[in-house]
């Protein structure tokens, strides 16, 4: 785990990731600071762990008020909305879009004015994708896997912070 500072105007952490407990944790430790109109972007090849980290947050988003719901990966239906008690969850996987002019069937514009956009295959949004977001690429290395979590400071700086200090000390 490491904090970069690669632009004052970057906010970056990075995370080992050495199973899956662990990326779903780095999920959980994300729910409680999302906002309404935050977008994660999760990058990252085919079981990169994109979904166990979308699964993960969203799951916690729901326990807050006791509710426990399977959350399938919206590979099929595109796009799966949860109602938390903080903020409207909007998990969609973009993988099957073949052009950015399908998005306006998804209705994602709703959560980008509401609720929270977690989106898998972002790259599917071209010119779309909102700037304002949270990037989390996940990436192999070794036997596990490393995030990177990188967004734009004025939005990101202090909460990335918090996931660094919580991720440090579960760690000791």
């Amino acid at each position: 785990m490491s904090r970069k500072l690669v632009d004052p105007n970057i906010a970056q952490i990075v995370l080992a990731l050495p199973n899956a407990e662990a990326t779903a944790r780095a999920g959980a430790l994300l729910a409680p600071l999302m906002r309404p109109t935050d977008v994660l972007a999760l990058w990252g090849d085919l079981g990169a762990g994109k979904t166990s980290l979308a699964r993960a947050l969203i799951q916690t988003c729901l326990a807050k008020t006791g509710q426990v719901e399977d959350v399938p990966s919206p590979t099929f239906t595109l796009v799966q909305t949860y109602e938390t008690a903080d903020l409207p969850v909007w998990h969609a996987d973009l993988y099957r879009l073949k052009d950015p002019d399908e998005l306006i069937e998804l209705g994602l514009d709703e959560a980008l004015e509401t609720g929270l956009l977690v989106l898998e295959w972002p790259d599917r949004m071209g010119a779309d994708l909102p700037v304002a977001r949270l990037d989390i690429e996940l990436t192999e290395q070794g036997e596990g896997r490393v995030a990177k979590l990188t967004g734009p400071a004025r939005l990101w700086e202090e909460r990335l912070g918090c996931v660094l200090r919580q991720w440090t000390v579960s760690q000791v």
